[in-house]
């Protein structure tokens, strides 16, 4: 049996209603061997039926997936249904009843696709809520110790280099001092030796005097002369003069090694610590109880409780509690959200601005244009793509712009930074190629989209672009009037193409329950992660002409519109 859609209502006032015919009460229940969704009244009309007293009606979070049907290859007319415990293949009825599988044990196909459904489901949400925000933190952490260890180090540095500059101080004072000695020195041995210079001019002008005085004699004509007067005069040589010869200072060479400059300087070394183990929380996710059969005094009784823990899931209504003009644009084409709980705003003008929550305009920057042309990163920058340029640009907290990645001759006309991995999600045209590209953090291109399994093209003009909580990339295709949906391996999952003739699809976004929210003119269309259609948010009976939509961390809706206005709302409890 085909499982059977939510008839769409004609107000935005029900998620999903029960399933029997000509009942308006809202979805609570679910029968698994009919596959129905069911309220309350209808439940308990359905297990007093006696056809269908013993089916297991549980409540709708709680259901079992129905099989998605397949035909068999051999028995085109039967559903494979059936796995054959022994061979460990799926099979028909009629499969089964082959003397190939005679006497083999057969299990019920359903049950095992409802358990390993129920089983993925679980490991997302361990994923999910425990081992990526743990790993996130931890991840945090890390860097943090990054920066502290950075510090540390620079704090090293300035107390070495200071240590390194004293001591060359003290070396040039001992130079200093030790020149002014040699000079001071040089000075006194250089005086002395003028003295004894002095001495020995002297001495030599004597020595001249008694040269000249005895050739006088010699030449004399008078023989008395040179024999009386030479005895009566005194011509002694007088001795030479005694003098000191200088002593040369010795310079004697430092006696220092490595090491003694080591324990001058000081030197590096790492405590003799064991590293802490980092902490990890303990993993606490809540397991969803197993499906009970209601008894009878539930059944008779409003006053039954099920001990489900309540989780999140779309209201019953929606609600408007705010609602904004934002300032500087004239329409609302693109919404951002940062983690300040402010908004980056664009229109078709190329103006780009920031806004707090009452509209007022707290920067304005001046950009090429488009529809979903810019995000939110994980770190809090604002990435935006420049279509005329080929560019990618960067916003830091700092408000510093710069160029992230160049796309060549291929034009970015949508982006989506990703809250799983940080990765960027982009939709690229050339000249008629359309694709999307899977950026790293760092810019490295991983990975393109661009055809189904059949090498048919995926996109037209994916003008927006976002990511669900299981990794399917969807985009917002104009050209083709349809919300376009792949995998995180880029295979095509399904595309939606709307409730009737006209789809035109505008912004889109996912929530944390894996919805998907995809404007259309003056409508919002909700889907599930399988592209089935819940419920019209917002209708024409609002008066407003969505254009783009987003969800905050607290599950609150932001709907942007045509008339530079921004309402918010309520739509899960």
């Amino acid at each position: 049996m085909a499982e059977s859609k939510p008839r769409i209502p004609g107000t935005a006032q029900h998620f999903l209603e029960c399933g029997i015919q000509d009942c308006e009460r809202n979805c609570e229940f679910y029968c698994n061997p009919c596959h129905q969704p069911m309220c309350k009244q209808c439940r308990d009309e359905h297990l007093k039926n006696p056809k269908t007293k013993n089916h297991e009606v549980v409540l709708y979070q709680l259901r079992k997936r129905q099989l998605p049907v397949k035909k068999c290859e051999i028995h085109p007319t039967k559903d494979v249904d059936l796995l054959c415990e022994e061979c460990k293949i799926p099979l028909c009825s009629k499969c089964a009843a082959t003397p190939e599988h005679r006497g083999h044990a057969f299990t019920d196909l359903e049950t095992i696709y409802a358990e390993k459904f129920s089983f993925c489901l679980e490991e997302i949400t361990k994923l999910r809520e425990y081992f990526l925000p743990t790993s996130q933190d931890i991840q945090k952490e890390i860097n943090g110790d990054a920066i502290e260890i950075k510090k540390a180090m620079d704090n090293i540095r300035t107390s070495m280099k200071a240590e390194a500059e004293s001591l060359k101080r003290l070396v040039d004072k001992v130079q200093s001092e030790n020149m002014t000695q040699l000079d001071q020195i040089e000075h006194s041995l250089l005086k002395d030796l003028k003295i004894q210079e002095k001495t020995f001019d002297e001495y030599t002008k004597h020595l001249n005097n008694l040269i000249k005085e005895f050739q006088d004699f010699l030449s004399s004509p008078d023989p008395t002369k040179l024999t009386l007067t030479l005895s009566l005069v005194d011509m002694k040589i007088q001795p030479l003069p005694e003098t000191t010869k200088p002593v040369t200072p010795v310079f004697t060479a430092g006696q220092h090694s490595k090491e003694d400059v080591t324990k001058l300087l000081g030197k590096i070394s790492i405590p003799e610590i064991k590293p802490e183990t980092r902490k990890i929380k303990p993993m606490e996710v809540p397991s969803l109880p197993t499906p009970t059969k209601p008894t009878s005094i539930e059944l008779k009784s409003d006053k039954g409780k099920s001990n489900v823990k309540q989780t999140l899931s779309l209201s019953s209504s929606i609600t408007n509690f705010r609602e904004f003009k934002v300032q500087g644009v004239n329409k609302v084409w693109h919404i951002s959200l940062d983690q300040s709980g402010r908004l980056w705003v664009s229109d078709s003008y190329g103006n780009l601005v920031q806004t707090d929550l009452q509209g007022n305009l707290l920067q304005k920057i001046q950009t090429s244009g488009g529809r979903g042309y810019h995000t939110m990163t994980q770190e809090g920058d604002l990435i935006f793509t420049d279509m005329d340029k080929g560019v990618i640009n960067r916003i830091t907290l700092d408000n510093n712009i710069t160029e992230f990645i160049t796309t060549g001759d291929c034009i970015p006309i949508s982006i989506h930074s990703s809250n799983i991995n940080g990765d960027l999600l982009v939709g690229l045209v050339k000249r008629g190629e359309v694709k999307v590209t899977r950026y790293d953090k760092t810019g490295k291109e991983l990975q393109n989209i661009q055809k189904d399994n059949k090498g048919q093209e995926l996109y037209g003009m994916p003008r927006y672009i976002t990511e669900n909580i299981n990794g399917d990339i969807c985009t917002s295709d104009f050209n083709n009037k349809a919300v376009v949906v792949v995998n995180i391996s880029g295979q095509h999952r399904f595309s939606y193409t709307g409730q009737r003739p006209g789809f035109t699809p505008y912004g889109i976004c996912t929530d944390v329950l894996g919805h998907i929210l995809v404007c259309d003119y003056n409508r919002v269309h909700i889907l599930d992660q399988d592209g089935q259609f819940l419920s019209l948010l917002i209708t024409p009976e609002t008066g407003i002409s969505p254009t783009c939509v987003c969800v905050d961390d607290e599950n609150n809706l932001y709907v942007g519109a045509i008339d530079a206005k921004v309402k918010v709302y309520k739509y899960i409890q």
